[in-house]
């Protein structure tokens, strides 16, 4: 069977040949026609084609035109050319009225104004008030007058009526000289009887007024206190100013009374 199969071979080359040289001298001068004709057919069918895409009566080469030409007015706001759309929006973030090149004069002219408003009214801004120094530690004491070392011994012809009531008698300590004035002290014999002179209402001007009974009683009357009986041995303090009256006293009656300053003012109220 390997021997058969070249057989058929060479019978079909033979018949091929054959039937080549047996071709008439027409049929070989159509042939190229026929090929030449096949080539060509493709390219009418393609530009019996590209008419049937196009839109009619537009020309192939303006199709890309028109179409940039279309597509920019459907982008863009009515009424607004192409050429301006940055300007537009520069404009629209600007205030109203307002011109570009004044902007940073507008803000600088509102920060001055704001400085302006902070400062005192008079004062110029290059010649600010130094602040005044912060006094630290412990306030200064007041000054105090000189004082001097004093003693005063009882002594019964020390009593004298020159003092402030003329219904007393009074017994300077010497304080007032010691003190240059700070204070005063003394002891008061008051004379009886009680009289209508003595139960005047008064008040005194002073910075202190202490009072301490020595012997025997004393009544007053005090402003907002009532009426007080002090006996030996009592002590009292009348505010500055306060209104009082004596009413009463003992024929012995000896009082201490310390006052500062030891020049002061007694005036008769009502």
């Amino acid at each position: 069977m390997a021997k058969a199969a070249p057989k058929k071979k060479s019978s079909a080359k033979k018949a091929a040949r054959t039937s080549a040289k047996t071709e008439t001298p027409a049929k070989k001068k159509a042939a190229p026609a026929k090929a030449a004709a096949k080539k060509a057919a493709p390219k009418k069918a393609a530009t019996a084609k590209a008419p049937a895409k196009r839109p009619v009566g537009r020309p192939p080469a303006a199709k890309k035109a028109a179409a940039k030409k279309a597509a920019p007015p459907s982008r863009r706001p009515v009424g607004r050319p192409p050429g301006k759309k940055t300007a537009a929006k520069a404009t629209a973030k600007r205030p109203v009225g307002r011109p570009p090149a004044k902007k940073k004069a507008a803000a600088a002219k509102s920060a001055t104004a704001k400085v302006a408003a902070k400062r005192p009214v008079g004062r110029p801004p290059g010649k600010k008030k130094a602040a005044a120094p912060v006094k630290r530690g412990r306030p200064a004491a007041k000054k105090v007058a000189t004082q001097a070392f004093t003693v005063s011994h009882w002594n019964e012809a020390d009593f004298k009526a020159d003092g402030l009531r003329s219904y007393a008698h009074y017994r300077d300590l010497g304080i007032a000289a010691a003190t240059n004035g700070l204070c005063q002290a003394h002891v008061i014999r008051l004379i009886p009887p009680c009289t209508d002179e003595v139960r005047k209402r008064h008040i005194h001007e002073t910075e202190l007024q202490l009072i301490y009974v020595l012997k025997g009683w004393i009544k007053n009357e005090f402003e907002g206190h009532g009426e007080q009986m002090m006996s030996a041995g009592t002590c009292w303090l009348q505010p500055p100013g306060i209104k009082h009256t004596v009413l009463d006293y003992s024929p012995d009656c000896e009082m201490l009374e310390i006052i500062v300053p030891a020049d002061f003012k007694t005036t008769e109220v009502a």
